[in-house]
């Protein structure tokens, strides 16, 4: 009863999709492996309480970074799932692929199995949409729901306005054929709740006498024996065992976590395992490298009117809305209030777009956290394809240890000159006369702020903070240094593969959660030995 074809460990926005797809032949029997519990509070389910599910205790790793030091020293918190669903159940919900030209460059890699026209197909499988009829860019018969946003409240019309009167596109669909623009996003919402993975695969999977789904379970470490990987140490309530997989162990656990797993098993770079006290089993130096993040800032502004999302902080409001959206899926608590927004050049020279802005009808949860709550809005946006190079490396054998996480922010001066750029556009976006009539005063950053580029960086330095979004960690390539080939094979060792965030080789120009499910569909292809779906090109996307 211990032996399975498949061990999943990881139970997060790949690790569902990969459960119910291993499983849906009734011969396989799958486990899947996940150290957090349920994704049954409320908290999980409610859109608009996103901001609070990032840092529920219960159910987050509670990682940080090491002081960054073009951040003013500051070590920035990392939250990470710790539930079903991974990410995806305490994440933005916002349905984003990225650009086409993010997947072209994969493929230029010499891997072109992972162009756009290779994955498209594998998007659309996983999704269902509702706002796109017709669409060549969508699909309609998969198990991941994703809506239009309502975009209800007024400031996002003035937001979109301001955008559009100072001449950047409209885009009715940053997932088709065209990413450059403003407009209302995508999100995995499915009857005023929360679509994660756990809920679009997990749940409709779990009557499957195949599959077996673990949670409160700690892995400890791959087993090897000659060279292949053959089952995964694992602690359940205080009591270690070894289960054992005759077919492929496939490790989900994320940017952080496989990285950590691949090094506690010995597979890694020798000299950090020989100084965390881990044997070497497999020599592979890029484990924990070419970590990749997105960093972003928040202008934030007082309001005049009482339109925002701080007329809900009332206690009968906000007990109102939430038993709305809890019991009957309606009112202003199931939308995610990041719903207008859009990826912008920052320079008309760029091929593509390099940041992403949005902009919200209130003020972020640090704001309200140290005291300032009050009407306001704000804009935010993020570097979409950083220079800057991290790593993650292992610091003990005891898998509670965790990593040292250091994503070396700004390190790359290309980095810094998008973001001052990106700052003077979403300030001229603020001050344009669509949003100044709402405008109070400047919370953040003042007149003083930016002064100048030397102002302007200092209050980077102070103020910027991670989107949420690591990858790159367990690179995929088809160099012999890669940590894993294009199957996404741990290289140096048989029966083991990575499917997550962490194989990208380069970040995607948007939110990690969908191509996250879209590399485990396509992987998934790959581990039943399934033919790769058909290339489709529509259209120049």
């Amino acid at each position: 009863m211990d032996e399975f074809d498949f061990i999943i460990v990881g139970a997060g926005s790949a690790g569902c999709v990969l459960a119910n797809r291993l499983s849906a032949d009734p011969a396989r029997r799958v486990l899947l492996i996940e150290a957090g519990g349920s994704d049954r509070n409320p908290i999980f389910t409610i859109p608009m309480l996103a901001g609070v599910a990032y840092f529920w205790k219960p159910s987050n790793w509670h990682y940080e970074t090491v002081p960054q030091k073009h951040l003013g020293g500051r070590a920035i918190k990392w939250p990470r799932g710790k539930v079903l669903g991974g990410s995806s159940t305490i994440n933005g919900m916002m349905y984003m692929r990225g650009n086409a030209a993010d997947y072209d460059a994969w493929a230029a890699l010499d891997m072109p199995d992972w162009s756009y026209s290779h994955i498209l197909p594998y998007f659309k499988r996983s999704q269902n949409a509702t706002n796109h009829p017709g669409s060549a860019y969508h699909g309609t018969g998969g198990e991941l729901m994703s809506r239009r946003a309502s975009g209800d409240n007024p400031l996002y019309r003035s937001f979109l306005e301001a955008g559009h009167k100072t001449g950047y596109p409209e885009n009715d669909d940053f997932n088709g054929a065209q990413q450059e623009g403003l407009g209302f996003y995508d999100f995995n919402i499915r009857n005023g709740r929360r679509e994660s993975s756990a809920t679009a695969f997990l749940q409709p999977a779990l009557s499957r006498p195949n599959l077996t789904v673990w949670t409160g379970a700690l892995a400890h470490k791959v087993v090897l024996r000659e060279g292949r990987a053959v089952g995964v140490v694992v602690e359940r309530a205080g009591r270690k065992q070894q289960v054992n997989c005759r077919g492929e162990v496939i490790l989900s656990g994320g940017a952080i976590n496989s990285p950590q797993l691949l090094q506690l098993s010995g597979i890694g770079d020798p000299t950090e395992l020989r100084a965390a006290g881990i044997e070497t089993e497999v020599a592979s130096p890029e484990v924990g490298k070419n970590v990749q993040d997105h960093l972003g800032v928040y202008l934030k502004y007082a309001a005049k009117d009482p339109v925002t999302l701080y007329r809900l902080f009332r206690p009968d409001r906000a007990l109102s809305a939430f038993g709305r959206a809890w019991l009957f899926g309606s009112g202003p608590a199931t939308d995610v209030p990041l719903e207008a927004g859009g990826f912008l050049r920052t320079r008309p020279e760029l091929a593509i777009p390099d940041i992403h802005i949005t902009f919200v009808p209130g003020l972020n949860l640090e704001t309200t956290r140290a005291g300032q709550g009050r009407h306001g809005y704000l804009i935010n946006f993020y570097q979409l394809r950083p220079k800057s190079r991290g790593r993650i490396s292992i610091a003990s054998p005891n898998p509670r240890v965790h990593p040292m996480i250091d994503p070396n922010y700004l390190s790359a001066e290309e980095d810094w000159q998008c973001m001052r750029d990106g700052v003077k556009l979403a300030r001229a976006l603020g001050e344009h006369p669509s949003l100044l009539r709402h405008k109070a005063n400047d919370i953040s950053p003042l007149a003083a702020d930016l002064d100048n580029e030397a102002a302007i960086d200092r209050w980077i330095a102070r103020d910027a903070n991670t989107i949420f979004h690591p990858v790159g960690s367990c690179r995929m390539g088809a160099d012999e240094r890669s940590v894993v080939d294009p199957q996404l094979r741990v290289r140096g060792v048989s029966g083991l593969r990575v499917v997550d965030a962490s194989v990208m080789p380069l970040i995607v120009g948007g939110n990690t959660s969908a191509p996250t499910m879209m590399i485990a569909e396509k992987a998934a292809d790959m581990l039943l030995g399934k033919p790769a779906l058909a290339a489709e090109t529509p259209a120049t996307a």
